[in-house]
């Protein structure tokens, strides 16, 4: 299985290189790993924890573990690294962080060249990122490594029969933070008894955007005090549904602000020209009466956790394909949530779906008929917000959990 691994490494990268030639996402992921060993070069002999998220998602929940290791420990120099281009773009200036890179390909070549730079006092790997090369480096360099809001299941290579070369890289992990009972069992069916059940840190982070000023000028000169529905990360399939009901159910004291997770040109062009109504776009309200608009379409990123704040409901994408977006986010400004139907995986959707404080839709109808139900019926709109909140309140506490074995540590 060795062997097998890194052939299948070595094609992957060969691979990749020319699809970059014609997917500018894959471009993206292969020039950016280019220059990696040399980002990285101001990290040696230096004290440095290495934070590893695959994506913007996992990112986020490393983010409260950072700040408080930026807090106290001031003394060491903090690396983050991304597999994904979606990640890396979006956070690649972050300010907290001294380096942030991709990370290379798990080839053993760039796992020995990639921890023998940075030599980590400490690696913490998010959620379920395993990668067997760097995770054996690591550990012939005696670095604690720990997973954190770590999500097993049974599916994984890890609990079959031909997975030991998988579970053989799980010895490298000091300690597995896992967000549920079940990760924790899972590991332990496989011998592993270093589990802390710690939940996720997603949630110490989103809560802590009550405390910071979430008003925006030119939100609250549109929305008008008015009902308002907020789309976020939305993708084609699910701007095809709303579209339909703003066209289609939507009086004049509704106002809408749709997010979508591409921003480029012709998608946002695209998007605009299907709907029905006064529409305007971020990048063109410079001067403009806000007022007139019914719907504003946000042609840019890194403000959609504060534009939650202006929603009466959140409608959340991606649960229609295959990756729902963060539902946590809306849901802490105690506001009801309509998501997709492909959530699973993802389990503070399959909770809150349980609770009914987020409710799941598969199609047009079943869509038209929530957001029409969430508007005429205050009381259940405000039960079921209630309910997110009361989750959100419920879940603190990932970031004390992991901070105290930290210490113990650095």
């Amino acid at each position: 299985m060795k062997f097998l691994y890194n052939l299948i490494v070595f094609k992957v990268s060969i691979l990749l290189r020319i699809v970059a030639l014609f997917n500018n996402k894959i471009k993206l992921f292969v020039d950016g790993r280019k220059e990696v060993f040399k980002e990285i070069e101001v990290l040696r002999n230096q004290n440095t924890i290495w934070f590893h998220a695959a994506s913007l998602g996992e990112f986020e929940q490393a983010r409260p573990i950072i700040e408080e290791v930026k807090n106290n420990y001031k003394n060491y120099k903090i690396l983050v690294t991304f597999f994904s281009p979606s990640g890396y773009e979006i956070r690649k200036n972050y300010n907290l962080a001294d380096v942030i890179c991709y990370l290379p390909l798990d080839s053993k070549s760039n796992a020995k060249k990639f921890v023998e730079i940075v030599n980590p006092k400490m690696a913490i790997f998010v959620k379920y990122e395993f990668w067997p090369n760097f995770l054996k480096e690591l550990k012939n360099k005696n670095s604690t490594t720990i997973l954190i809001s770590g999500i097993l299941r049974e599916k994984q290579v890890f609990f079959k029969w031909y997975g030991q070369f998988m579970r053989n890289a799980l010895n490298s992990f000091d300690h597995f933070f896992v967000q549920d009972k079940n990760s924790k069992k899972l590991l332990e069916s496989i011998n592993f008894k270093n589990v802390t059940i710690a939940g996720d840190t997603r949630f110490d982070r989103v809560s802590r955007i009550l405390t910071q000023d979430n008003s925006i000028d030119f939100i609250d000169e549109f929305k008008e005090n008015k009902y308002t529905i907020v789309a976020g990360s939305t993708w084609i399939q699910d701007e095809e549904l709303i579209v339909d009901y703003i066209n289609t159910h939507a009086s004049a004291e509704e106002k809408f602000i749709i997010a979508p997770h591409n921003i480029k040109a012709d998608a946002i062009l695209e998007l605009q020209n299907s709907i029905e109504k006064a529409t305007i776009l971020y990048s063109k309200k410079e001067n403009k009466d806000l007022t007139n608009y019914q719907v504003f379409i946000l042609d840019t990123i890194g403000i959609l956790t504060k534009i939650y704040a202006a929603a009466d409901i959140a409608y959340v994408g991606g649960g229609l394909k295959t990756g729902l977006h963060n539902i946590l986010e809306p849901a802490t400004f105690g506001i009801p949530v309509v998501i997709g139907n492909k959530y699973d995986k993802f389990k503070e959707a399959v909770d809150l779906v349980a609770a009914k404080g987020c409710i799941s839709i598969s199609n047009q109808q079943e869509f038209t008929e929530i957001l029409l139900k969430l508007k005429t019926d205050t009381d259940f709109r405000k039960e079921s917000g209630a309910i997110n909140s009361s989750y959100i309140q419920e879940n603190l506490g990932a970031t004390k959990k992991i901070m105290n074995y930290l210490k113990l540590k650095l």
